[in-house]
C-alpha cells in the first residue's frame, strides 16, 4: 500500500511520478522477505507520513524518509526482533554480523558472475533473501519469543532441501574430485570460494545459539549445505569459463 501511494505522489516541484515509481520500487524489495528488521521498518515508514500545503494550498501528502541512524546503538547495546535490548557482542549479533556479511560476499560473487553470463545469478538471489530468513531466526530466541514470533520467524526444511537439489544438479556436471582445490579458477570462481569460507563462519556462530535451544536446526542446516552448494558452483564456474583450479602440492623444504 505505502509503495503504490509513493508511486502515484506528485513532486513539490511538478516533477512526474517517475521519482515515486522509482522509490516504490525500493520500498517493495524491503518488504519482499521476511528478515528481522522488515517488520520494524514497514511500521516505520507507515507511520512517518505528514502533509504538507501545495502552492495553491491544497494539502498534499508526503513521505518523510526516517534518517539511517537512529543512536539508539551508541552504548553498545541493540535491539531484536523481539524487542529485547543485548549487548552488541551478544553470539546472536555475532551470527547475525557474518550472515550479513556472507550475503554481501554472495552479492560480490553475483557481480563477477554475471560478466559471465552464467545462469545461476537468479539461485544466488534467492539464497540472499533466505540468509535474511535466517537471520529472522536468529534473532528470536525460543526461550523469551512470543508464540507469534515464533510462527513468524520459523524456518523449515524446504530451502535445505532446495540447495541438495541444486548441488546433485551441478555436481553431474563435473569431473570426480581427487585433490584438494586451493581458492582460484577466474574471479566467479574465487569470489564463491570467499563467500564459502564465510558460511562456514556463519556456521559456526549459528550452531552454538542452535545447541543453546534458542533457533531452529533448520537454519544451520542451511548454512552447512550453503557452503557445500558455493564450493560446488565455485567448481561449475571456473569450469564453464575454462579456467585452472589450483591443487594443493605440499611444498618441497628442503
Amino acid at each position: 500500500v505505502l509503495a503504490n501511494r509513493v508511486a502515484k505522489f506528485r513532486w513539490p516541484d511538478g516533477g512526474a511520478s517517475s521519482r515515486g515509481r522509482m522509490l516504490a520500487v525500493v520500498l517493495r524489495a524491503v518488504v519482499c522477505g521476511r528478515g528481522s528488521g522488515v517488520p520494524t521498518a514497514a511500521r516505520i515508514c507507515s507511520r512517518r507520513s505528514y502533509c504538507s500545503a501545495d502552492s495553491d494550498g491544497a494539502k498534499t501528502q508526503e513521505l518523510k524518509i526516517p534518517k539511517i541512524y537512529t543512536k539508539t546503538g551508541d552504548k553498545g547495546f541493540s535491539t531484536i526482533f523481539t524487542g529485547e535490548r543485548r549487548r552488541k557482542d551478544d553470539i546472536i549479533f555475532e551470527a547475525l554480523g557474518s550472515t550479513d556479511e556472507l550475503t554481501s560476499a554472495i552479492g560480490l560473487a553475483v557481480e563477477f558472475c554475471l560478466d559471465q553470463g552464467y545462469e545461476f545469478g537468479e539461485e544466488l538471489y534467492k539464497i540472499q533473501c533466505v540468509l535474511q530468513d535466517v537471520g529472522s531466526n536468529v534473532a528470536t530466541p525460543i526461550s523469551s519469543a512470543r508464540e507469534s514470533h515464533l510462527k513468524r520467524t520459523a524456518f523449515s526444511e524446504k530451502p535445505v532441501i532446495e540447495l541438495e537439489n541444486w548441488i546433485d544438479r551441478y555436481t553431474k556436471q563435473l569431473p570426480p574430485l581427487s585433490n584438494f582445490i586451493l581458492p582460484s579458477g577466474g574471479k566467479c570462481s574465487a569470489s564463491l570460494h570467499l563467500a564459502r569460507a564465510i558460511c562456514r563462519r556463519a556456521e559456526r556462530g549459528i550452531f552454538r545459539i542452535v545447541q543453546a535451544g534458542e533457533a531452529d536446526q533448520n537454519a544451520a542446516r542451511y548454512l552447512n549445505r550453503l557452503s557445500d552448494y558455493l564450493f560446488t558452483l565455485a567448481r561449475y564456474a571456473a569450469m564453464k569459463e575454462g579456467k585452472r583450479e589450483q591443487i594443493y602440492k605440499r611444498p618441497n623444504m628442503n
